[in-house]
C-alpha cells in the first residue's frame, strides 16, 4: 500500500488552479462584441450632442435614473435629475463647445462596459480651453446601453523620474 500523505497542498493547489480556471473563462466570455463597442461609442457621441444643444430630455434618456459623475472641480452630481440640472448650468455658465475622442471601451462583465476618452471644453468664458480625461460606466438594458457613470479628470502634471 501507499503511505498516506498530507493532501492539503495538493487540494489548495487544484482550488487555485480551479480558481484561474473559472476566472479565464468569465474573461473570455465578457468580450466586447463590434456590435456593442460601436453601441457604446454612438451612445458616448449622443451624449456630447445632447450636451452641446442643451437639450435635457435627450440627456437624461442616456443615462440610467441611479447615474452620478464626478466632475474635476470635485462636485459630485448624483441621480439623472441632478445630472442634467448640473450639466445645463455647467454648460450655461462656462460656454463653450465640449468633444469626446473615446480611445477605449472594454466590457467588464456582461452587460458592464467602460470607455475612456479625451474629453475637450474649447471657446470656454474664460478664454483658456481644458484637456481633459473622462471615464464612462455604461450599463445595458432592454433598452439599449445607457451611461451609468462618468468621471472627469484633469491630468496631473508628470513627475519627474525618482533620482538614485
Amino acid at each position: 500500500m501507499f503511505p498516506l500523505r498530507d493532501s492539503r497542498p495538493c487540494v489548495r493547489a487544484c482550488l487555485l488552479l480551479a480558481g484561474l480556471t473559472g476566472g479565464l473563462v468569465q474573461a473570455q466570455e465578457a468580450r466586447l462584441a463590434p456590435a456593442d463597442d460601436a453601441a457604446i461609442r454612438a451612445v458616448v457621441r449622443a451624449y456630447v450632442s445632447a450636451r452641446e444643444a442643451r437639450a435635457p430630455k435627450a440627456i437624461e434618456a442616456l443615462f440610467t435614473a441611479d447615474a452620478d459623475q464626478l466632475v474635476s472641480d470635485g462636485t459630485w452630481r448624483k441621480g439623472r435629475d441632478a445630472l442634467v440640472s448640473g450639466m445645463l448650468e455647467s454648460s450655461r455658465k462656462t460656454g463653450g463647445h465640449r468633444s469626446i475622442r473615446v480611445e477605449s471601451v472594454r466590457l467588464l462583465a456582461p452587460g458592464v462596459a467602460v470607455a475612456d476618452g479625451r474629453y475637450s471644453q474649447t471657446g470656454l468664458a474664460t478664454g483658456a480651453d481644458r484637456a481633459m480625461w473622462t471615464t464612462l460606466v455604461l450599463t445595458h438594458d432592454p433598452r439599449g446601453w445607457r451611461i451609468a457613470a462618468i468621471r472627469n479628470m484633469l491630468p496631473a502634471a508628470q513627475a519627474s523620474p525618482a533620482r538614485p
